[in-house]
């Protein structure tokens, strides 16, 4: 459930904070006044595509946080991908800079947009005002049916199989095509990958030989250096070490006769210890440093090795390893690729394997089917349109990444009448009444705890608003609802009412949203049902639809 939401110089609003609680919530607001910023800077915390354009004028950045109550899938989530989470809760923000740059955070933890996609999608469902003109798209109708059915994850292993097919495929028409240029490469990388083996480049050696190569290289002007700085603490004839160490004996007596040189004392004998380690630490360097004039030409032909093979195959030194693998892989393949029998054998296998998956899938979306079309139906009756049905039918083709089939919905507007296309038949006011249907049935059997709905109810009116209105209330005794509207007969139905309005403040416009009283929801309730001019009339209107 969305806890809080926080906005800051986004489009036209400069700072929003709003608190929400569950059941039913709904936003109104004349034509403008910025309802759907709101939805569109939620989405933009939930990993949605922001730029700079989404900045308001004059400043910075646009920042926007939301929180959210945990549930045990989003929170299996954060575990799994080590984001910390406290008292059931989890803090999405985005910030967007004014030149475009973008920036995620997951409970204060840097994240990318795409992981604030995927918890967002196990807390949110976000219902667009333009959800009925997708349902005209063959490939909107078939996810949306295989989104109610539970079947996503069968239909990514569909995709899955059919790619592997598909590859095979192709390696198997480009072999036959053109068999002498796939023998050419095939000598080609035996050759590449024979002089890396020999070579045998190991991870992390390149920059092993080049440390011991500069190592080796100074070590004259280390060992030199090394013994001067012995010489002047401990070895030369007046050495710091001895200095400090006769300072340090006066400085005593002296602090016997009074007391403030103690301090002094104090602060040098650390120092005395410190030099006493170091004249042991170089004797151990110098121990171990050694003129190697043998070890520094075998290091030296080594780093030349790597360099100049490094050159050959244009890549840096450090990746040799890296690109030995990438073409022994395809050596492999192209090992492979090169028996046609085989190969025909493999693309056999790998099309009986999406042929088992694809008829599996298209089984189950037969039984999908009648469940979703038996729920629309029964929904058309409460949205005025009785004797209507809805079918969802499945159409045999190619195979293809989706599976065998194509999903196409169907429709029949008034009793007795043949199921036609839903692009052919239902005219705008009832698209966007199925859409409606449709979408408050596929929430129904979604495991997200947030519902929003921004402006669905567009192209009705009348009583069926009204029955919409239950709708969604009745949806909202489940789960949170949050519902952008302009119809009084559904806002009237929510538990908590804001109003989203406009204000001009130094030559900009701002937008502004208040959570609703009692007596301002009447007022508000009336504006909508009134318009400009509010009456007496128009108020009586609203009590009587906040009292149903």
């Amino acid at each position: 459930m969305l806890r809080t939401l926080f906005i800051r110089d986004f489009v036209i609003v400069d700072a929003i904070e709003l608190e929400f609680s569950g059941g039913f919530s709904v936003f109104t607001g004349e034509t403008g006044a910025g309802k759907s910023v709101l939805i569109d800077a939620l989405a933009l915390a939930l990993g949605g595509r922001g730029d700079a354009s989404m900045v308001r004028d004059g400043a910075p950045k646009a920042d926007i946080s939301a929180e959210f109550a945990l549930n045990a899938h989003a929170a299996a989530w954060l575990d799994a991908n080590e984001f910390q989470s406290e008292e059931g809760a989890v803090l999405l923000r985005r910030v967007i800079d004014n030149a475009g740059r973008s920036r995620a955070f997951i409970n204060g933890i840097a994240a990318t947009a795409a992981q604030l996609r995927a918890i967002g999608e196990m807390l949110v469902d976000i219902h667009g005002q333009h959800a009925h003109q997708s349902l005209l798209k063959p490939d909107a109708q078939r996810t949306l049916l295989d989104s109610q059915a539970g079947l996503l994850p069968q239909v990514r292993e569909v995709a899955a199989a059919y790619r592997d097919w598909r590859g095979i495929a192709k390696q198997r028409e480009a072999f036959e095509k053109d068999a002498k240029n796939v023998l050419l490469e095939r000598e080609r990388l035996e050759w590449q990958v024979g002089e890396l083996e020999k070579l045998a480049a190991r991870p992390g050696e390149w920059d092993q030989v080049s440390t011991e190569h500069s190592r080796l290289s100074h070590a004259a002007s280390l060992i030199e250096g090394a013994q001067e700085a012995l010489n002047a603490i401990s070895e030369a004839e007046h050495p710091i070490l001895s200095q400090l160490s006769s300072l340090n004996q006066k400085l005593g007596k002296l602090a016997d006769i009074d007391g403030a040189l103690t301090p002094v004392l104090e602060l040098l004998e650390p120092a005395r210890i410190q030099l006493q380690e170091a004249v042991s630490a170089l004797n151990d360097y110098l121990s171990r440093v050694e003129l190697d004039p043998n070890r520094l030409r075998a290091v030296d032909a080594r780093l030349d090795a790597l360099h100049s093979t490094a050159r050959k195959f244009r890549v840096a030194p450090e990746q040799l390893p890296e690109e030995f693998d990438a073409l022994s892989l395809q050596l492999r393949q192209l090992a492979d690729a090169s028996d046609l029998d085989a190969l025909r054998a493999q693309e056999d296998k790998a099309r009986a394997a999406y042929l088992l998956l694809a008829r599996k899938l298209s089984g189950a979306r037969a039984k999908a089917t009648k469940t979703l079309g038996d729920a629309v139906t029964a929904a058309m009756q409460d949205l005025s349109m009785a004797g209507g049905r809805f079918v969802v039918a499945l159409n045999g083709g190619e195979p293809a990444a989706y599976g065998l089939e194509q999903v196409e919905f169907l429709v029949a507007g008034h009793a007795g009448t043949a199921p036609r296309p839903l692009a052919k038949v239902a005219s705008g006011g009832e698209l966007a009444r199925i859409a409606l249907a449709i979408s408050v049935i596929t929430s129904s059997a979604t495991a997200r705890p947030t519902l929003i709905f921004d402006e669905v109810d567009s192209g009705i009116g009348g009583g069926v608003a009204e029955v919409v209105g239950r709708l969604l209330k009745r949806l909202g005794r489940d789960r949170q609802v949050l519902c952008v509207t302009h119809l009084p007969q559904v806002a009237s139905q929510a538990s908590q009412h804001f109003e989203v309005s406009k204000e001009s403040r130094g030559g900009k416009t701002l937008s502004r949203i208040g959570a609703l009283d009692a007596k301002s929801r009447v007022e508000e309730i009336a504006r909508m049902l009134g318009g400009i001019e509010i009456t007496a009339t128009t108020r009586k209107h609203a009590r009587e639809l906040l009292a149903l």
